[in-house]
């Protein structure tokens, strides 16, 4: 896929998953999280390359500078990745991102090991973590799971799942009505939080 082609796919799924994007310019120039993944796509081809890790850490970096969204180079990630708001986003350097997946603010995909291995988390594709959730360790989100606002995620999720609380307990949609795509996985915070 060209370059410009791959923008503007960048820019129309900001416009789809935001009711609040009133135009392609604005969105170009005025969402953080959009330059985030353009300037993480560009580290992460050179960290691919041995001799040029630490330039790719020194651009992911400015990029956190910049955006207050901490991307690892290493970190892969498909098409169609949208973060809302973004602020404190973190994703770690062996995380692994399907295609069409949104993050909200806050969110970490962390790892829970020193060990030089797979140890940060696999979204699958439709994927949405809703703000300051936490997804640990080297676990698989099935494809179309919410995992709801302040989640603390620590185990795999099968596909169609709703992860909710701390340490999230996940269950299956159960209705047509949850079938729906997220728009915002705060809808799924666990009641019992809120007292």
């Amino acid at each position: 896929m060209g370059f410009l082609r791959r923008l503007r796919e960048d820019i129309q799924a900001a416009k789809d998953r935001d009711p609040a994007a009133r135009s392609t310019f604005e969105v170009a120039v005025g969402y953080t999280g959009l330059h985030a993944i353009w300037m993480h796509r560009v580290a992460h081809k050179m960290w691919q390359k041995e001799q040029l890790k630490t330039p790719a850490r020194l651009l992911s970096q400015f990029n956190r500078a910049l955006t207050g969204i901490e991307i690892h180079p290493g970190a892969t990630i498909g098409r169609r990745f949208f973060i809302d708001h973004g602020m404190g986003v973190v994703i770690g350097e062996t995380t692994e991102i399907g295609d069409d997946v949104m993050l909200y603010h806050g969110v970490t995909l962390g790892g829970q090991s020193l060990e030089k291995v797979k140890r940060h988390p696999t979204l699958e594709n439709d994927v949405v973590v809703g703000a300051g959730a936490k997804i640990l360790g080297p676990v698989v989100v099935g494809k179309r799971t919410a995992v709801g606002a302040n989640a603390v995620l620590v185990k795999d999720t099968p596909e169609d799942a709703i992860a909710t609380g701390i340490p999230a307990q996940i269950r299956i949609r159960r209705s047509q009505e949850e079938a729906k795509p997220a728009v915002d996985p705060a809808e799924y915070v666990d009641p019992a939080m809120w007292i």
